[in-house]
């Protein structure tokens, strides 16, 4: 895979061979020049995830932030936002934690201890995500992005010509169905009433580079139509190891106050749960993303 380097005054460190970054050199607290958020966006596209260290924003500083580089939605299809900033959605582990006693292993999705991709079971799944690094626990903690470009890069070209044009059905029902029988949800300017199955392709193409990458995970991801049961499985657990093997991925150990910022298109995340009963918060802010192709 070769992606262009962005052209840019900005400190920019690579932190693996293939995705992450850290970008130093600009205050998040103060409203960014066109150049300069243009240098950022070059940035996520060629890395796939980038971190601001020690930015310590307020919600409205990184609502504000955010909304340089698109639309911020509201903060999840089905958990509601933090009181006076909807589109802000915080995850206490403490809280998820209470919440296992009664969801079982839905908190896997709700603290992202299980690799996935943001809200994949929308119509529109979202650009991409900026977090906020509240509360971070002493050891442990950190978040391991994976390379979705690199991915399919890496498959030899009958696997790729056989996987694309494939189409997967991705279903949120399992991780998020029992929270929203407690609430409506609301999403693209509709309330959520039930999630209902929606049809993505196995390999979409990114709409500003025209990159390929594989665009199934384990969170979200129920099968691949056209085939049975086992068929599709079969494929799926291949595609979940795979895109997901070390040599794709970086692992970044948070500070508070950091800033990550994901291209949620061309990625997987999750939380390593190594902190035990530690504190850990993060907020997150999320981009309006399209319909994948």
């Amino acid at each position: 895979m070769t992606l262009t380097e962005p052209a840019t005054a900005l400190g920019i460190t690579p932190l693996s061979g293939t995705i992450g970054a850290e970008v130093r050199g600009v205050d998040l607290h103060e409203p960014l020049a066109p150049s300069t958020t243009g240098d950022i966006r070059a940035a996520l596209l060629r890395y796939g995830v980038i971190f601001f260290p020690g930015q310590h924003l307020s919600p409205s500083e990184h609502l504000a932030f955010a909304a340089n580089f698109g639309e911020p939605t509201l903060a999840h299809p089905v958990i509601p936002g933090i009181e006076g900033f909807p589109e802000v959605f915080e995850i206490d582990y403490t809280k998820g934690r209470q919440l296992r006693e009664t969801y079982g292993d839905v908190v896997d999705r709700y603290d992202g201890l299980s690799w996935h991709t943001d809200v994949t079971f929308v119509e529109c799944p979202p650009l991409g995500s900026v977090l906020n690094a509240v509360v971070v626990p002493a050891a442990g903690g950190d978040t391991m992005f994976s390379d979705q470009r690199a991915a399919y890069d890496a498959l030899s070209a009958p696997v790729r010509a056989f996987l694309d044009g494939l189409t997967a059905v991705h279903d949120g029902r399992r991780a998020f169905g029992k929270l929203l029988e407690q609430r409506d949800g609301e999403w693209e300017g509709e309330k959520v009433l039930s999630l209902e199955p929606v049809e993505h392709p196995v390999v979409r193409t990114h709409p500003e580079t025209g990159h390929k990458s594989l665009f199934v995970n384990a969170g979200f991801t129920s099968h691949i139509k056209g085939f049975s049961s086992s068929e599709s499985d079969a494929i799926l657990q291949f595609l979940y190891a795979h895109s997901t093997k070390p040599a794709f991925g970086v692992r970044y150990h948070w500070h508070a106050g950091d800033i990550g910022f994901w291209d949620n298109r061309v990625t997987q995340h999750s939380v390593v749960g190594d902190f035990g009963d530690q504190h850990r918060v993060i907020q997150r802010v999320t981009l309006r993303g399209d319909r994948p192709v």
